[in-house]
């Protein structure tokens, strides 16, 4: 079996101050295949300086105008030649230098598997960890385990390049959330289901904390605007009736876990 090459993208615009410690950790991972990309939306900060400082070790960049976040993941997705795509933007890092080779590693156990992930902890901008990711992916998970909210972090979803569809630019902010259901229905209609009990199944879950991924905050409009693209995006794969009832539980839980933090 030919070791799996990873395509690493990285997105930026106007980094900086967190690139190098992005490109960094790609750069030091022990595995040896992996394809670093960057896509920069024409930058007009030193954030090209830098790319031109690793130039050396990236194989694919571009620096131009985009439509956004998701149109620039889309331009590294095309420009993509791995077995597997993994999106680190700028100011993410790897948990340690030997990450991705524990991924491959996986992946040659289960067969070459359409999609692997884990978990992530939280940095702020000076690249230290405040806490863990509140959500985590179930044992055996599917696309219907998106119900639930975004299980799985972005940073953490690892996807076969070849069932890997691009991003739906009609959500401004929840297009990742959009594409992950979509690539995980895709793997379902490219292979047929898999008993959950092989252990070569399409989707793994390794349970390892893959990344540090950079907490940059959201504006309340924008929570807001997100909130309701995730809703719309689930009455759409989930019905709007079972959507309607989980919001409700939703609610009732955050303003439960409220009330008992203020009286603890």
């Amino acid at each position: 079996m030919t070791p799996p090459v990873f395509s690493i993208i990285t997105v930026t615009y106007n980094a900086e101050l967190v690139l190098s410690r992005t490109i960094s950790s790609i750069i030091h991972q022990s595995y040896e295949n992996i394809e670093i990309i960057v896509i920069d939306g024409k930058s007009n900060d030193q954030t090209l300086d830098l790319i031109n400082i690793y130039e050396d070790n990236i194989n694919y960049w571009v620096s131009e105008p985009d439509n956004g976040l998701y149109d620039a993941m889309n331009k590294g997705i095309a420009a993509a030649t791995g077995d597997y795509v993994w999106f680190l933007n700028a100011g993410d890092v790897f948990k340690d230098n030997n990450v991705v080779k524990k991924i491959a590693r996986i992946a040659e156990q289960n067969m070459i598997p359409d999609i692997i992930c884990g978990e992530t902890d939280l940095i702020d901008k000076y690249g230290k960890v405040f806490a863990e990711r509140r959500l985590k992916a179930p044992e055996n998970i599917t696309w219907k385990s998106f119900k639930m909210g975004m299980v799985v972090c972005h940073q953490a979803f690892i996807v076969k390049r070849d069932i890997a569809p691009e991003y739906d630019l009609q959500y401004r902010f929840s297009a990742d959330f959009d594409w992950c259901i979509r690539c995980m229905k895709k793997a379902e209609e490219a292979r047929g289901l898999i008993p959950l009990s092989e252990k070569s199944g399409k989707i793994v879950n390794t349970h390892l904390k893959l990344v540090n991924y950079l907490y940059e905050g959201t504006t309340t409009a924008n929570r807001k605007a997100s909130l309701r693209e995730r809703y719309g995006i689930m009455c759409k794969y989930y019905g709007v009736l079972p959507t309607q009832i989980r919001h409700g539980w939703f609610a009732v839980r955050f303003f439960w876990a409220k009330l008992f933090k203020n009286n603890s």
